[in-house]
């Protein structure tokens, strides 16, 4: 297998232009997502290059009555000073990735905790999943919250991704999704529920994808300053890199 990296990482969007510069993702399924509508920049840009491709961006999204820009830049490299003074002088919230991986026997076994059950999403259960997801999506807004089901049912049919849920004491707790790849599983999405959280919800959903899949590679990207990545470093997860991104949100019109 090639050196693992973020372009290893699942994009749900269609490539629709592509310069030496920069690839441009849309996904006209789902306007309101920011990861799925945006430029990805193949070399860092001078400040007039991104600005010109910022231009280009924001017209293309206020045709599709999309309001936002979001920009991701070549991996392990920060932003030059120039372009970060440009960010925060122009309101875009810069922050960076990290990406991760990890072979499953180098996951730390978790003794069984009857409290805690994991089950496969079916047809069955399919209801509570996406009664699940709306209780963390709405924190992103209504609209995103609304919009998000067609993409859930659409990887539900889907034979690359697997949706995963938590219980503690009966109760819902948490779920995870994997998109499977030839030679690697990426765990996304993986979230327990406040009330539930310190229970050891979260390692169980891990365990439960490196005992589905202990011939694959497991990958998955965290915030680069938030607190799941100490989780993750403790787990035994490989460190294998950075990326930074900017957004920039628009007031929508009238």
């Amino acid at each position: 297998m090639n050196r693992l990296s973020f372009e290893n990482i699942y994009t749900a969007g269609e490539i629709v232009y592509q310069s030496d510069l920069y690839v441009h993702y849309h996904y006209p399924e789902m306007l309101i997502k920011f990861d799925s509508n945006y430029l990805k920049f193949q070399n860092m840009p001078t400040l007039t290059a991104f600005k010109e491709a910022a231009t280009y961006l924001y017209n293309f999204h206020l045709q599709q009555h999309q309001y936002h820009v979001k920009f991701t830049f070549p991996e392990n490299r920060k932003p030059t000073e120039e372009l970060i003074h440009h960010f925060l002088q122009n309101n875009y919230a810069y922050s960076y990735l990290e990406l991760f991986s990890i072979q499953p026997d180098q996951f730390p076994r978790i003794e069984k905790n009857m409290d805690i059950a994991i089950e496969l999403v079916t047809a069955a259960n399919f209801d509570t999943y996406l009664q699940l997801q709306y209780q963390q999506d709405i924190s992103y807004g209504k609209a995103f919250a609304e919009a998000k089901p067609y993409e859930y049912r659409q990887q539900f049919q889907s034979e690359n991704v697997m949706q995963i849920l938590s219980y503690f004491q009966g109760n819902i707790a948490g779920s995870v999704d994997v998109i499977l790849d030839k030679d690697t599983a990426e765990i996304d999405s993986l979230f327990v529920l406040e009330e539930y959280r310190r229970k050891g919800i979260a390692a169980r959903l891990q365990q439960f994808v490196m005992d589905q899949f202990p011939n694959k590679t497991i990958i998955l990207v965290a915030d680069g300053e938030g607190t799941p990545r100490e989780m993750y470093i403790n787990q035994n997860y490989r460190y294998l890199g950075f990326q930074y991104e900017a957004i920039k949100i628009f007031k929508e019109e009238n």
